[in-house]
């Protein structure tokens, strides 16, 4: 469904009252019941760090966590968030970079960037679940993720130098 279909599902006089935490801010905002978690954050509270890509729930670049958990925020419908704590790559640190984010950049675990926030909140959630993953585990927790530029060598390098430094 690209965001024409969007827009025409969410033209209905039916709304819903969304309240939950974005990035430890508490949100409260109406919303169609056919809105998704994707456009919410992109378009009502213009958190772009979330990527629009193939919104199938194939490529990970729209990850986020919620209530710790890595999803596809093009999957998730808004109302399936009442309640919950929704974190986007915007809220991973207070200052400066999260430590995923700065073992990507020291390891060039990217190229044109575009998959990058998916992919450090897929770290991320790994970490904070299981601080010493095996490379099974890595594989793993990054395979809802897709690189189209990179070879995967970067990417690699940067979740083991979080890893080395007890990132979690």
């Amino acid at each position: 469904m690209d965001s024409n279909e969007d827009e025409k599902l969410e033209s209905s006089d039916s709304v819903f009252t969304l309240e939950c935490s974005v990035n430890g801010h508490s949100i409260s905002t109406e919303v169609p019941p056919t809105r998704r978690l994707l456009n919410v954050l992109r378009e009502d509270l213009e958190l772009t760090g979330t990527k629009r890509a193939c919104e199938l729930g194939r490529c990970g670049a729209c990850m986020v966590l919620i209530d710790g958990h890595p999803v596809n925020a093009c999957l998730t419908m808004a109302y399936q968030c009442s309640g919950a704590e929704i974190t986007t790559i915007e809220g991973l640190s207070e200052s400066g970079l999260h430590p995923v984010q700065q073992a990507f950049l020291e390891e060039g675990g990217f190229q044109c960037g575009y998959c990058t926030p998916g992919m450090v909140i897929s770290v991320v959630a790994l970490l904070a679940e299981n601080p010493k993953p095996t490379q099974e585990d890595v594989e793993e927790a990054l395979s809802g993720n897709l690189c189209r530029c990179t070879g995967y060598g970067g990417i690699m390098r940067a979740v083991n130098k979080a890893i080395e430094r007890g990132v979690s």
